[in-house]
C-alpha cells in the first residue's frame, strides 16, 4: 500500500509540473478505485481522460445531470451523450 501511496504522490507531482501523462494515470487508478469525487477533481483540472471515464460511466447510467455537469467542465462528448439520450425515440430516426 505504502508503494501505491508513493507512486500516486509521483504521478500527482508529475500532473502539477504539466505532465498529461500523469494526469491520464491518476484517472485510470481513480477510475479503477471507482473514485468519483477524484476524476471530478481531475477533469476540474483540464483532464479530458478523467472527462471520457465519467462519461462512459454516466452515459451506462443515464444520469443526465452527471453528464450536463462533465458538459459543463468543457468535455464535449457529454453533451453529445446527454443529447442522445434527451431525443425522444421518433427524433432519432
Amino acid at each position: 500500500m505504502e508503494n501505491m501511496n508513493a507512486e500516486r504522490q509521483t504521478l500527482r507531482e508529475l500532473a502539477d509540473a504539466g505532465n498529461e501523462a500523469a494526469l491520464d494515470k491518476l484517472a485510470d487508478l481513480a477510475d479503477a478505485a471507482g473514485d468519483l469525487a477524484e476524476l471530478s477533481e481531475l477533469l476540474d483540472e483540464g483532464c479530458m481522460h478523467a472527462g471520457s471515464l465519467l462519461t462512459r460511466r454516466a452515459a451506462a447510467t443515464g444520469d443526465l445531470r452527471a453528464l450536463q455537469r462533465i458538459s459543463d467542465a468543457g468535455y464535449d462528448e457529454a453533451a453529445r451523450a446527454l443529447d442522445r439520450l434527451l431525443r425522444s425515440p421518433a427524433d432519432r430516426q
